[in-house]
């Protein structure tokens, strides 16, 4: 099939790399020409693993452009809106660049079956006015019913970064959200041979053992938006709890890492998101819950729960900064190593970072704070140069003269590192990630979350 993407962020172009890869032919537009030049000359605006070498081994069999007349909407059969939904100051999501989306596709229709597919995380509804949109502009230009020439379609997205192409090729799920039965089975066609796992599995991303077939499950289009908000909080629900359970934890003496290994080996609860850390960041979890604890205020609803779950969340990032001004005392004046700057391992992203609030408290109570992540920082300097941070390339530079460290994002270099080389101070693993007792024994005093 023909496959036009609109928008090139992790989420567009991870979807595109992988349906090119399993045989349509695939155009990847976004209005940024940066990118676009970045992209045609084979290089990925982001860091992703394996994105780098998929790209290339996709090569000229996908194309990138930044206008609409060349991505030749009359000849697609199907287009993908993968732009950005970020949050306004009321909690509900941006819509600006679907908006611009949209208009742009309706433009471009000749009149021939499309199906427009919302891949970006969407208000719940957003899809009936993506519908209205289309229709409204389409009949405008024409002059003739709308009905018949195209299908909106939800398909959301359930991605991890850092592990985006092998969750694209070895999904829990993929859900299809419509009530149009023909965009149910392009969308079914297009994606089959990897609900079937009929495709040569990439060599850097080996099939998993016992993977036969990916369940498809075909739903309303406000059933499939709700799903990935829903999904979304659940995770986050579960981060949130554990965190609060290892607070209590650490005042009653007990190990709140031996008690999410208690509590998960139950089959109902599971192992998976039950790690006590700093909690969460990243594009989704905070942008997601914030937008249904929005959405369920326009329909005059309460989502105590989620509100709760995000409320427990960012008290996480001050519980690292209360930690050491307990143990230091004075942080006026104190030099602190803040290691990992990027929400999470295998990524550069810093939307929603634990790192940016950690930083900015400390700051105001007057440390000198120092960064260093293996491949953020560009993106910290860039984006914050006026974080009042010194971002460090060498860990060794960023570690000199530390009176505290901050374990922020678990990079298997820092638990690697040779540490006997670094004059034992005060630790906070915000992780629970690096050897406890190894760096006691070497006169760290080491704080983790809940133990």
């Amino acid at each position: 099939m023909r496959v036009l993407i609109i928008g090139t962020g992790y989420v567009g172009l991870n979807t595109g790399v992988v349906l090119s890869y399993i045989g349509h032919d695939v155009t990847c537009l976004d209005t940024n020409a940066e990118k676009i030049d970045l992209l045609q000359s084979g290089k990925t605006p982001f860091y992703e693993p394996h994105l780098d070498e998929m790209l290339a081994e996709v090569g000229p069999k996908m194309r990138f452009t930044s206008s609409y007349a060349e991505a030749d909407l009359s000849s697609t059969d199907v287009v993908f809106i993968a732009v950005g939904t970020p949050s306004l100051p009321d909690g509900n999501a941006d819509l600006s660049y679907v908006r611009q989306a949209v208009e742009s596709i309706a433009r471009e229709m000749d009149g021939h079956f499309l199906v427009v597919v919302n891949k970006s995380t969407v208000p719940i509804g957003s899809g009936n006015w993506v519908g209205s949109l289309i229709r409204e502009s389409y009949e405008k230009r024409v002059g003739a019913k709308a009905d018949g020439h195209f299908s909106v379609v939800s398909n959301p997205e359930f991605l991890r970064q850092g592990a985006a192409l092998y969750d694209s090729f070895y999904p829990d799920r993929v859900v299809v959200g419509s009530e149009n039965s023909e965009g149910v089975q392009r969308l079914s066609e297009l994606f089959a041979p990897i609900l079937e796992q009929s495709f040569t599995p990439p060599a850097c991303l080996p099939r998993p053992e016992g993977l036969r077939q990916v369940p498809l499950l075909v739903c309303d289009l406000t059933s499939a938006e709700v799903i990935k908000y829903a999904a979304n909080a659940f995770l986050a629900l579960k981060i949130s709890y554990i965190n609060e359970i290892a607070r209590l934890a650490q005042r009653v003496g007990a190990d709140a890492t031996l008690i999410a290994r208690g509590i998960g080996l139950d089959n109902r609860i599971g192992q998976r998101f039950l790690n006590p850390g700093i909690g969460w960041g990243g594009s989704c979890f905070g942008k997601d819950t914030a937008a249904l604890v929005a959405t369920a205020r326009d329909y005059q609803l309460e989502m105590p729960i989620v509100q709760a779950a995000r409320d427990v969340n960012y008290r996480q990032r001050v519980w690292v900064v209360d930690a050491l001004q307990d143990n230091l005392k004075i942080l006026k004046g104190r030099h602190i190593t803040l290691l990992g700057f990027s929400f999470k391992p295998d990524t550069d992203d810093l939307r929603d970072a634990p790192s940016l609030d950690i930083a900015r408290l400390l700051v105001q109570r007057g440390a000198v704070v120092r960064a260093h992540d293996p491949v953020a920082l560009r993106n910290a300097e860039r984006l914050y140069p006026d974080l009042g941070v010194m971002y460090c390339q060498d860990v060794n530079e960023a570690l000199a003269g530390a009176e505290g460290i901050v374990l922020v994002t678990e990079w298997p270099l820092y638990h690697e590192m040779d540490w006997e080389k670094i004059p034992p101070v005060l630790v906070v693993d915000g992780r629970n990630f690096l050897d406890r007792e190894k760096l006691k024994r070497l006169g760290f005093n080491v704080i983790g979350v809940g133990r």
